[in-house]
């Protein structure tokens, strides 16, 4: 087989896997799912149907429709859905992520962004609290785990200190003559 139709077998079979690839994503995209919980319409109020499905679906679900999000176009639509992927409690969270997706759509002036604003800037603070949380959460955990170590430590000189004071020789009581009162 010549180099020339070896180069020519895999450009093949590379052209004939992206597009299956693509055609599968295209599928997934518009498949069951997104029909069920009004992905087609692009509103505020398909996203929050397509959040309320989320509930229906395996942490194995929720990843998969999380590389298809990835793989579609990135319309104002697809970036709040991903936002809302990115923050929701069963799977991995990404608030850092979705946050700059939501901002994304908050700067965009296009016509299609528009109508996601509101929903948009309630995901924003509401991803925004979330972090400041978990970030004093962080700290108190560090602050708590300081002071036990602390606690420890005061502990071991308490106990050090005790065995010093056990092994000391013990002074002979003094004798105090018969008549002296106290």
């Amino acid at each position: 087989m010549s180099s020339n139709t070896r180069c020519l077998s895999r450009r093949l079979a590379v052209f004939i896997f992206g597009l299956f690839f693509g055609l599968t994503v295209t599928g997934c995209a518009s498949g069951p799912f997104s029909r069920m919980f009004g992905a087609n319409d692009a509103t505020p109020e398909a996203a929050l149907a397509y959040y309320n499905g989320l509930s229906r679906l395996t942490p194995a679900e929720l990843s998969r429709e999380r590389t298809i999000l990835a793989a579609v176009q990135q319309a104002p639509f697809t970036q709040v859905r991903m936002a809302l992927l990115l923050g929701y409690p069963r799977m991995q969270q990404d608030l850092g992520k979705g946050l700059s997706l939501l901002e994304a759509v908050l700067k965009s002036n296009e016509a299609a962004a528009l109508p996601f604003h509101p929903l948009a800037r309630q995901l924003a603070d509401n991803y925004q609290e979330r972090m400041r949380l978990e970030s004093q959460l962080d700290k108190q955990g560090q602050q708590l785990k300081d002071s036990q170590r602390k606690s420890s430590e005061l502990q071991e000189k308490l106990d050090s200190l005790a065995n010093i004071e056990n092994s000391l020789i013990p002074r002979p009581r003094a004798v105090r003559p018969e008549g002296v009162k106290r």
